[in-house]
């Protein structure tokens, strides 16, 4: 065989070598469906975090966004590396509110929302979410000085809380039920709302309870305030995607189910429930509750009614 042949059958096995390789690359694109097949296209995924729902996900002093729910979807962002074996696959932030999570979620803008965000029937008929990760009780922080003991109490005063939450049904529904007025006032952000409390403008914050005890923490005088016994309903926290996913789904609750099953859940948990959090070093001192280590015990994506 002359050195052209050789030349030539070299060159013509590197021809077929890149035929090859881009009808592999294609053929797994074509196999690829919502958020992954997006993913990647476009060498990127978009992760939709909160500014104030301490210790979920909120920012640090230097800006970058951290917490609970930000270190289980940065499981999600491993897991969807390695599946589309994407090493350098680039990781975009993007600020969500809870006005508008669910909208930026719709339209494509954010791929995975990593908050506070509590996983309901009727949202599900908008979004999906993943396996729960936090159960919660909504209730009320009041300062102590106050004289407010019970959400009985709080009738004729003005009660604020974060506008696009479930809590905003829960006390009109209260309210109705107990026959109570309130005069509803509405914050921004969890830290707007709590803002309110804390400058008398309102009497009582009605939110989550491991919400209010992080606003709390978080306070310049932690000390002034108490929240309220008693629930208005226990819910579920989950991170959300996009509805109708059923690949990215898939690998969402894989990936969660497996953080729980294996017991990495729990020092995750603890390094942000039981021990010195960012920015001020405060422990919220919230142990795993019976609800919360059921959920872990038996990983499950159920709404609330």
């Amino acid at each position: 065989m002359t050195q052209t042949e050789i030349l030539m059958r070299t060159l013509q096995a590197a021809v077929i070598g890149l035929v090859f390789t881009a009808f592999a690359a294609g053929a797994q694109a074509q196999g690829l469906t919502g958020t992954l097949k997006k993913v990647k296209e476009t060498g990127s995924i978009t992760v939709g975090y909160r500014e104030s729902s301490i210790p979920f996900s909120y920012l640090d002093n230097n800006g970058k966004p951290i917490g609970y729910a930000m270190d289980l979807c940065g499981k999600i962002v491993d897991a969807v590396k390695a599946d589309l074996k994407m090493p350098d696959l680039k990781v975009n932030y993007v600020p969500v509110t809870s006005s508008n999570r669910i909208p930026l979620m719709d339209n494509g803008t954010i791929d995975l929302e990593c908050g506070s965000t509590t996983n309901s029937v009727a949202r599900q008929k908008q979004v999906a979410f993943g396996p729960t990760y936090f159960v919660i009780n909504v209730t009320a922080a009041v300062k102590k000085d106050s004289g407010i003991n019970s959400f009985e109490q709080l009738g004729g005063k003005n009660i604020v809380t974060t506008s696009g939450t479930t809590a905003v049904p829960l006390l009109k529904k209260y309210e109705k039920t107990k026959d109570l007025e309130f005069k509803e006032i509405y914050g921004k952000d969890h830290a707007e709302s709590f803002l309110l409390l804390a400058d008398g403008r309102a009497s009582a914050f009605v939110m989550d309870d491991i919400l209010l005890a992080g606003q709390i923490a978080n306070a310049k005088d932690p000390a002034a305030y108490k929240i309220l016994p008693g629930s208005l309903r226990q819910e579920p926290y989950s991170m959300m995607l996009r509805k109708d996913d059923p690949q990215f789904k898939a690998l969402v609750d894989k990936t969660i189910a497996g953080v729980m099953t294996s017991g990495e859940i729990n020092k995750i948990y603890t390094k942000w429930f039981t021990t010195a959090i960012p920015p001020k070093g405060i422990n919220l001192n919230f142990p795993e509750t019976a609800a919360i280590k059921e959920a872990f015990a038996h990983p499950n994506d159920k709404g609330v009614e």
